[in-house]
């Protein structure tokens, strides 16, 4: 029985003993030029740091004490004979590097600490990322303002870092092979180049602000120079300035011939006073120039992307091309509208393109959305067995007031309101009946504007319910909205309806009460009443409001209907 459990104990052991990772290697490798002053203290820092392995001072043919000070402070020191600038420096450290993992730090920083080290290597130890770069506060830059950063944002418009030229950086030692460094101060923005053109991961990483001799202006002008022989370099090398200069201009002629055939389409459909022929003959010149441009826009793309690496190409093809791929998705939307409004019927082709209204109540009407788009519908038949009920969008409903189970009376015969079918957003069906006495067609496309001169005339009994009341009003549909007032009805001290519609002066209005004539005004006056123990209160204000909303006169019926 014993080796049963022994055997138990060797699996449990196998499942819960996980591979240890494999340990990596750290190296730092700092490029020295005259820094007898600070690359000891440089040294000593990086020392501190418990995960580097090796320190390598490349001393870049200094002439004053910098390999006594490197050495004393416990670096390994390669020496350069002459000087030869610090891409070269930070090449030779790198090829005798025997690290997985290699940091770039400047030997002229005052006030590094370990902590600053570490925050550079770490996210390449635990697989971030494959490459740091750092910013941090300092008071110089100007070489970053002036000339990398607005080269870069031109050629290379997807690279955003806050500081390309940081000096300071990490990067797995088998992604280096694939790095071209630059020999002189081209080395940082190159490396930040290449890794984004051959999508290499790489993050900017903070490390606060750091402290180091400020460089005098000949040599900023000799780092301006070599940073910008490098972009250029690389923008050439990459294909860059033939996207920015071929390319665009071939997407600039592309979006003049795209805009053309959209200001011919809307001058055809849209704009009376230009000819017909005038309209077609912009859209067919445009249509011919956009073609002609966006197939040299496709073939130079795919003789660049050829040519070029792909990493994050792409993105920068994208943002080039945006202003094009916006002109094309406008105009497909645009000819799409236009084939949504296609008819053919006995051999003829009619086109009729009509809008969505965009409502915006300017004023404190109540409303569902104060702000929507809305129509336009398409008229057609009441489906079997619904001769009673007319089908409408939700917006329609909002336009003329009206909630479902709200009825209406389109002449002498009551309807009862219903929502659309699923599947026919903008369809308002309507019984035969109702569609002769509207005098509309199947088929007709009514905009939202449009809607309530069509049911003008049209009485509408609209129901509101609170707390097991309900409310009806009756009303009469405008064509037009016109100046309302709002009223309230409070119920037993509770707000119960709040609604607007059209009174006139001089006319006499009637409330009941389950049917029952309890009431008439003359006159926007306030009024109440008890009835069967509740105590009701109709209140008026004048308040700017416009409706199309008629409310019934005496004589035509009760304008409101209490039913408890």
């Amino acid at each position: 029985m014993y080796w049963f459990f022994v055997l138990i104990a060797f699996l449990l052991a196998g499942i819960k003993t996980q591979k240890p990772k494999k340990y990596q290697k750290v190296s730092v490798i700092i490029p020295a030029y005259n820094e007898e002053d600070t690359v000891s203290k440089v040294v000593e820092v990086v020392k501190k740091v418990s995960f580097v392995d090796e320190i390598i001072v490349v001393n870049d043919g200094s002439t004053d004490n910098t390999e006594s000070e490197a050495i004393k402070a416990g670096a390994k020191v390669i020496n350069h004979e002459t000087n030869k600038g610090k891409g070269q420096a930070l090449y030779t450290g790198y090829q005798k590097a025997e690290c997985d993992i290699i940091a770039f730090i400047d030997a002229d920083i005052y006030n590094l600490t370990s902590k600053k080290v570490e925050a550079i290597i770490h996210p390449i130890l635990i697989g971030k990322t494959d490459i740091t770069k750092t910013k941090f506060a300092r008071e110089s830059g100007r070489v970053t303002e002036l000339t990398a950063k607005p080269l870069l944002n031109f050629f290379f418009p997807e690279i955003s870092f806050e500081q390309p030229l940081s000096g300071q950086f990490a990067a797995r030692k088998e992604v280096l092979k694939r790095i071209n460094f630059e020999k002189d101060y081209g080395v940082d923005v190159g490396i930040v180049i290449d890794a984004d053109v051959l999508g290499i991961s790489i993050m900017e990483v903070d490390i606060g602000a750091i402290q180091h001799d400020m460089s005098p202006l000949s040599d900023l002008n000799m780092m301006a120079n070599e940073v910008v022989r490098t972009i250029i370099s690389r923008a050439n090398k990459y294909g860059r300035v033939v996207m920015i200069d071929d390319i665009g201009y071939f997407i600039r002629m592309s979006i003049v011939g795209l805009s053309l055939v959209i200001l011919g389409l809307f001058t055809i459909f849209f704009v009376k006073q230009v000819p017909l022929a005038v309209g077609v003959l912009i859209s067919i010149v445009g249509m011919i120039i956009a073609i002609y441009y966006i197939i040299k826009v496709i073939v130079k793309s795919i003789i660049m992307f050829r040519k070029t690496p792909k990493g994050n190409l792409l993105k920068s093809f994208i943002k080039i091309h945006f202003p094009m791929i916006i002109s094309i998705i406008v105009l497909l939307l645009m000819i799409s509208t236009f084939i949504g409004a296609a008819h053919f019927e006995n051999g003829v082709l009619s086109i009729e393109p009509n809008s969505r209204n965009l409502i915006i109540y300017a004023d404190n009407t109540p409303s569902d959305n104060s702000i929507s788009v809305r129509g336009p519908y398409t008229i057609d038949t009441a489906i079997e067995n619904e001769s009673d009920q007319i089908r409408m969008p939700s917006e329609a409903m909002m336009t003329l007031g009206v909630n479902i189970n709200d009825t209406i009376q389109i002449k002498s015969q009551i309807y009862i309101i219903n929502e659309t079918r699923a599947g026919e957003p903008g369809v308002l069906r309507l019984p035969i009946e109702a569609k002769k006495a509207l005098n509309v067609e199947s088929k007709d496309i009514i905009q939202d504007s449009r809607l309530k001169s069509i049911f003008a005339g049209t009485t509408i009994t609209h129901s509101y319910e609170n707390n097991n009341i309900t409310f009806n009003e009756n009303f009469i549909v405008s064509s037009r909205n016109v100046n309302a007032s709002t009223f309230e009805v409070i119920v037993d001290n509770v707000s119960a309806v709040n609604s607007t519609g059209i009174f006139y002066n001089g006319s006499t209005y009637d409330f009941a009460v389950n049917g029952e004539y309890i009431s008439s005004f003359n006159g926007l006056n306030d009024y109440n009443f008890t009835y069967d123990g509740h105590d009701i209160e109709i209140i008026f204000k004048d308040d700017n409001n416009t409706s199309i909303k008629q409310f019934l006169r005496s004589d035509r019926g009760n304008f409101l209907n209490f039913n408890f």
